[in-house]
C-alpha cells in the first residue's frame, strides 16, 4: 500500500469548482462562492481550520543504484518504507505554516516534495535505509531519488536529484 500525506496549507478561499481531478462541489455550494472569509468564519459550519486547505498525496519514493548491492537489492524495502512512513508522519494532519523549518515559505506540492528530498537523503546518508543504501559504501549505494506527490492523476510534482553531492 502506498502511504498518503495529508496536509493543510494556507490557500485562497475556494470561490469555483475545480475540474482538475480535486472534488469539490458546484459553485454555489462552495462556502466562499457566497461569503466573505470574515462571514465564514462567523458561520456554525466553520471549523478551527477556517481560511485552510488540505492536500491529500499519494507520496511515491524511487531510488536508484548503478548496481545491485551483495543481498541482491537496491534497497532493503522494509527500511526505505519505515523511513518514508516516519518522515511522513512528521507532516501528516499539520498546519504546515506552523513548522519552523518552514517559516515564511510557500509551500507548494513542489517545495513539499524538495523538502522530502532532502530530509529523505538526510536519512540515507545517517544509514537509515541500511548500510549498502549510503551513497559512496563500499557496496556504491544509493546514487539518486525521485520523490513525487500525487494530488490526483492530473496534479502532482515531483524532486529528483542525485545523492551524495
Amino acid at each position: 500500500p502506498r502511504d498518503g500525506l495529508h496536509m493543510r496549507v494556507s490557500s485562497p478561499p475556494t470561490t469555483h469548482s475545480c475540474y482538475c481531478g480535486i472534488d469539490t462541489p458546484e459553485r454555489g455550494k462552495l462556502m466562499a462562492a457566497r461569503n466573505s472569509v470574515e462571514a465564514m468564519a462567523a458561520l456554525p459550519e466553520a471549523t478551527i481550520a477556517q481560511a485552510l486547505h488540505g492536500a491529500t498525496y499519494v507520496v511515491d519514493l524511487e531510488v536508484r543504484r548503478p548496481a545491485l548491492d551483495p543481498d541482491g537489492l537496491v534497497v532493503d524495502i522494509g527500511l526505505a518504507t519505515q523511513v518514508l512512513r516516519e518522515e511522513l508522519a512528521r507532516l501528516n494532519y499539520r498546519n504546515l505554516d506552523e513548522l519552523p523549518e518552514f517559516a515564511g515559505q510557500n509551500t507548494t506540492t513542489e517545495f513539499l516534495a524538495h523538502a522530502l528530498f532532502q530530509r529523505l537523503a538526510q536519512r540515507i546518508a545517517a544509514g537509515a535505509m541500511g548500510p549498502h543504501a549510503v551513497p559512496g559504501s563500499a557496496s556504491g549505494g544509493l546514487t539518486a531519488m525521485r520523490v513525487s506527490l500525487n494530488e490526483s492523476h492530473v496534479a502532482s510534482a515531483a524532486y529528483e536529484a542525485a545523492l551524495g553531492r
